[in-house]
């Protein structure tokens, strides 16, 4: 144990030791829920695809291990290029295992039910009223769906009458529509 820490703590492995030491405490951190996970992509160097927390500790950790690994079969005069050459091939190594990952978040953000608030839609039962009612609302990428809804104050709408969704509540898990006059 004590040769390994001396290998660890010694030039160059002490270079992404330091470095290990900050991603294992983000981790923690992460884990514990006092931060978020879902910090941004890193996409420089080929890196992006993925949160800039997973492409960093993949590439920090790669360079620590091949590091250490450097400095144990590298002779004494080429141990300051162990470093360099570790992050070269941390960075080949990373980049080849992000490939697969990358399928695990994808680019697209997931449609949501805000995202008809704003919209046009049509009342399809009987009527609509501040207990009761059903809307068609058409999404932007063409998609229709059926949502329940309801109406403010004195509001009544009848089955065929356009109407716009102005707020959606969660609670309720449903949208707030007034009339709409459409001006042709």
């Amino acid at each position: 144990m004590t040769e390994f820490l001396h290998v660890v703590l010694s030039f160059p492995t002490v270079v992404f030791t330091f470095l290990l030491v900050v991603v294992a405490g983000y981790w923690f951190i992460v884990i514990t829920g006092l931060f978020d996970f879902e910090d941004g992509e890193a996409p420089w160097l080929g890196l992006g695809g993925v949160p800039a927390g997973i492409a960093l500790s993949l590439l920090i950790a790669f360079a620590w291990l091949l590091t250490l690994v450097g400095s144990q079969v590298a002779p004494g005069i080429a141990l300051p290029a162990v470093p360099i050459l570790a992050l070269l091939g941390a960075w080949l190594g990373t980049r080849a295992l992000l490939r697969p990952l990358r399928r695990l978040f994808p680019d697209a953000r997931r449609p949501s039910r805000g995202d008809f608030v704003g919209q046009m839609c049509v009342i399809r039962t009987g009527q609509a009223t501040a207990d009761f009612g059903q809307a068609e609302v058409t999404a932007p990428d063409g998609s229709s769906a059926v949502v329940q809804v309801r109406t403010t104050g004195q509001d009544r709408l009848a089955r065929g009458d356009n109407a716009l969704i102005f707020e959606y509540d969660a609670n309720g898990e449903f949208f707030w529509v007034m009339p709409y006059e459409s001006e042709h």
